[in-house]
């Protein structure tokens, strides 16, 4: 059934176009049984000037009629009311009058002959199914809350915290989509305990699964090589790595309706080494090692320099990580950070992929605006929250040389491999840290010699660098990594930090956001 009129409106209107008038009689009466207003048009020009003449809530345009035919007509119908949903109805089942229609973006396409259900279906659809929809997912989420919060105390091993995460991502977004702004803030209020909760997972397990790489453990970034790249390298001649510098899960979820139509996904999911920061993690998605492991066999890759320069060597470690594996592949490599370097990649598509080997590319387009948005009180404004940072990473991709990138893969049949290094996480609370002179500058983790925290449940605090295969600071240094949605600050630059960075999109610490990062397989159609 419709949803009801609201009171002092008039009812949905429908105007159908077709000679055949005659014939519409039953389709009227069901459609005015159920609350809407049909008035009827015998010709494409007759029904042109009845929209000239008032508005009407949705247009059934029959294609093949005497005179101007129902295409034409819609070019017509589109000029006058080009927000008027559109529904094609013919006898042609020509497959070429149906993508004629559809390449037109009509709003639906019926077939001769339809019954009146059929016809109220698609109205429906198309007037109320917004609004169906949204009442859907309120009523669905409502039924869920209550369970989502009783689930809060349940001790999940590494699968059911992906499950969680993931979970609470998809009722993000489709909360969001269906305008469901109090619902969604029920569902922001869960975090802050699974962030409490993740955390102490993470101090349990993560040690744990480093100390016994062959137990019980999820995908870490030293195993995306290996366990996702390397089966296609060893079906395909090629194969592309996509490496998305600080993409979260909810970003990635918003891409895949886009990129559907040309692939087939295969969407899971791997654990962020820490700290969740691109010299570590992203080193290590490209070597196959932990860090510390990295700074021990490649002395001259690492050493105590700026963050910036430790991801210099990463198509070195590519390549010395597959010689590791035993597969002889050779290996390009490009690092996308401006616009220059998209539209130099851009001009050179056709010759940029394609070849034997690995083909990676890595995009720090998304990474670059979570951290220039510190620094830019534009881009604070436009990446204001969680949604509009996805919004604004929809709006970059569907624009960007990446999905050029991805369409010229669709074209060629070859298998693409998307992932990231980590994720990221918008930060709100300063935590007080103290710290010796030598400490590291990082707001989500810091290395050095007496370390901690004010408040012990704002970081976890690692006293042995060993445990987290991390490189060698010298004895005494310990690893203090901020949990939930904090930042850290020395007590000296309270108020500066406090102004310049509560608000900011930051990683380097423990939480879904930044840890559980999305891997997605996508084989052409």
């Amino acid at each position: 059934m419709p949803l009801p009129a609201k009171l002092g409106q008039p009812p949905r209107s429908v105007l159908w176009v077709d000679d055949e008038a005659e014939l519409l009689e039953p389709h009227r009466l069901f459609l005015a049984d159920r609350g809407y207003e049909v008035s009827v048009a015998t010709n494409a020009d007759d029904a042109v000037e009845m929209l000239r003449r008032r508005s009407y809530d949705v247009l059934l345009l029959d294609e093949q009629m005497p005179g101007k035919r129902g295409l034409d007509a819609y070019r017509e119908v589109r000029e006058i009311a080009p927000q008027l949903p559109v529904v094609m109805v013919t006898k042609s089942e020509n497959d070429a009058t149906l993508r004629e229609a559809l390449g037109a973006e009509v709003s639906d396409y019926l077939v001769k002959p339809v019954n009146p259900r059929q016809v109220l279906s698609v109205v429906t659809k198309l007037l109320d199914g917004a609004n169906l929809r949204r009442q859907a997912v309120a009523r669905a989420f409502v039924e869920r809350f209550r369970s989502l919060e009783l689930e809060r105390d349940h001790d999940l091993d590494w699968r059911g915290w992906i499950e969680r995460y993931d979970e609470l991502v998809r009722w993000d977004i489709d909360l969001v989509d269906a305008g469901e702004r109090g619902l969604h803030e029920s569902l922001r209020g869960l975090l802050p305990e699974m962030h409490r909760e993740f955390a102490t997972f993470m101090q349990r397990q993560y040690p744990a699964w480093l100390a016994h790489l062959e137990g019980d453990r999820p995908p870490l970034s030293i195993d995306v090589v290996g366990e996702f790249v390397l089966p296609v390298l060893k079906r395909d001649p090629a194969v592309i790595l996509v490496v998305v510098d600080c993409l979260r899960l909810d970003q990635w979820r918003v891409l895949e309706p886009v990129i559907a139509p040309m692939f087939d996904l295969e969407t899971t999911h791997y654990f962020a080494v820490l700290p969740t920061a691109t010299p570590y993690a992203r080193n290590a998605l490209f070597s196959g090692l932990f860090p510390g492991e990295i700074a021990a066999r490649f002395p001259d890759w690492w050493g105590e320099r700026d963050d910036e320069t430790l991801n210099a060597h990463e198509k070195d470690l590519l390549q010395a990580q597959l010689r590791e594996l035993r597969i002889s592949a050779s290996v390009r490599y490009e690092k996308i950070s401006s616009p220059g370097d998209s539209d130099d990649l851009e001009r050179r598509m056709t010759t940029a992929i394609g070849h034997e080997g690995v083909s990676a590319f890595v995009f720090n387009f998304v990474d670059l605006l979570t951290h220039g948005r510190s620094e830019s009180a534009i881009l604070y404004e436009v990446a204001r929250d969680e949604i509009a940072l996805r919004q604004l990473t929809l709006q970059w991709f569907q624009r960007s040389a990446l999905w050029s990138l991805l369409r010229e893969a669709a074209r060629r049949k070859i298998t693409v491999v998307v992932t990231s290094d980590h994720g990221s996480i918008h930060c709100a609370t300063p935590a007080t840290v103290f710290a010796k002179r030598d400490a590291t500058a990082n707001l989500r983790y810091k290395f050095g010699e007496d370390l901690r925290a004010e408040r012990a449940e704002h970081a976890l605090l690692f006293q042995n660098a060993d445990r987290l295969r991390l490189p060698r600071r010298g004895l005494g240094a310990n690893t203090l990594l901020a949990v939930g949605d904090t930042f850290f600050v020395y007590p000296t630059k309270l108020r500066e930090y406090q102004g310049r960075y509560r608000g900011s999109f930051l990683h380097g610490g423990v939480t879904p956001e930044e840890v559980i990062v999305p891997l997605a397989l996508l084989t052409p159609k």
